[in-house]
């Protein structure tokens, strides 16, 4: 193979992820523009305020944040909240974590929340209040009742 094509098909790759990313990235938002006017996942309803919903020791504050709507399979409607930490004038947003219920403080450094989805109550989650990183509680397993003796 001669050196020009080589080139050419070097240049090519090179420019390919590129081209690629670019189509992506147009042709998702014509998606989003044609939904369909109905739906209730893509109605314009304003988002609610950042509510505050929980304070720790240190000055340490949680708060609602972004919001979704979500629809039960009996049909009812609920909003599911994502977590905010704010601490002075640093915010820590705890990622993948819906909520519909207010969060416990357990410490000074650990909040528990449960995950929602579609107004169902899923997974308890504790959330680190200086990361934000949520990791899923784990419980205890009981120990099998013993069988007295007779």
């Amino acid at each position: 193979m001669s050196r020009a094509p080589r080139l050419l098909l070097k240049s090519l790759f090179q420019i390919a992820p590129l081209f690629t990313t670019t189509l992506l990235a147009c042709g998702g938002r014509d998606a989003a523009r044609e939904a369909p006017a109905g739906d209730s996942a893509t109605s314009a309803a304003p988002a609610p305020a950042d509510s505050l919903v929980a304070t720790a020791p240190g000055g340490v504050q949680v708060w609602f944040t972004l919001a979704r709507a979500g629809q039960a399979e009996d049909g009812a409607r609920c909003i599911d909240r994502t977590l905010e930490i704010r601490r002075g004038g640093a915010r820590v947003p705890v990622p993948l974590l819906y909520t519909a219920s207010a969060p416990e403080v357990v410490n000074d450094t650990t909040i528990r929340a449960r995950l929602s989805f579609r107004c169902k109550p899923g997974d308890v989650y504790l959330v680190d209040l200086r990361s934000g990183r949520p990791t899923r509680e784990r419980h205890r397993r009981r120990a099998p009742a013993r069988r007295s003796r007779r």
